[in-house]
C-alpha cells in the first residue's frame, strides 16, 4: 500500500514530547477548579506549539486568498490576547497594550506577518512572555474571583478569563489544524 506523503499523521512526523514537553493532556481531571482550568489552558497552549513545531518561515504561509490567517498570525494574535486579558484587564496595566495590532491596524497581528526569522522569533518570544505572565498571575491569585474591568464585557473574573482563553485557543487550534495540513500535509493532534 502506497502512502500519500501529503497525508501524514503528526505522530509520524514529530516527537510530541520534544515539541511540547512532558505533560500534554495530563492536567488533573478531579479536584480543585483552578488547577483544572489552568491544566486545560496549558493543554491548549501546548497544542498550538505542536501544530507549529518544525516550521520556520512556513509559519507565515496564509490559508488562502483573501484571508491573511497564518500560524504565525495565530501566535501573534494569541500573544496579544494573553496580554490583554491578564495584563490590561486583570492586572490593570493600562500601558500593556497589544504588540502586534493597533487602532490604526486592528488586524495587524494577522495582516502584518513576515517570514523573516527575526520576526518569527519575536512572535514566539512575545507569546512565551505573555504565557509566563499569565501563568504567574494565575498562580499568585488568591482565588478565581479576582476581577478586572473590561470595556467590552464589564467586570470579569479570573475564572471567566481562563474559560475564555481555553475557548479562544481551542477555536484557533482548529484553524491551526487546517493551516498545518495546507503547509505540509501533516494532520492530527
Amino acid at each position: 500500500m502506497e502512502v500519500d506523503e501529503r497525508k501524514r499523521r503528526r505522530s509520524d512526523v514529530l516527537d510530541e514530547t520534544a515539541a511540547t514537553g512532558p505533560g500534554r493532556f495530563s492536567g488533573p481531571s478531579t479536584g480543585d477548579e483552578l488547577p483544572m482550568l489552568a491544566g486545560f489552558l496549558a493543554d491548549q497552549r501546548a497544542t498550538l506549539v505542536l501544530k507549529c513545531a518544525g516550521l520556520g518561515e512556513e509559519l507565515a504561509a496564509t490559508s488562502a486568498e483573501p484571508s491573511t490567517l497564518s500560524l504565525l498570525g495565530l501566535v501573534r494574535h494569541l500573544a496579544d490576547v494573553e496580554r490583554r486579558w491578564f495584563r490590561e484587564v486583570l492586572a490593570g496595566e493600562s500601558d500593556a497594550g497589544p504588540l502586534f495590532s493597533s487602532p490604526d491596524s486592528p488586524d495587524g497581528d494577522f495582516d502584518e506577518v513576515s517570514a523573516d526569522p527575526a520576526a518569527v522569533a519575536e512572535a514566539w518570544e512575545a507569546w512565551r512572555a505573555a504565557v509566563a505572565y499569565s501563568d504567574r498571575f494565575t498562580a499568585e491569585a488568591p482565588h478565581l474571583d479576582v476581577t478586572g474591568e473590561d470595556e467590552w464585557r464589564g467586570e470579569v473574573s479570573l475564572r471567566w478569563v481562563l474559560i475564555h482563553l481555553i475557548e479562544e485557543y481551542a477555536r484557533h487550534n482548529g484553524h491551526a489544524d487546517l493551516l498545518r495540513e495546507r503547509i505540509d500535509g501533516t494532520r492530527g493532534v
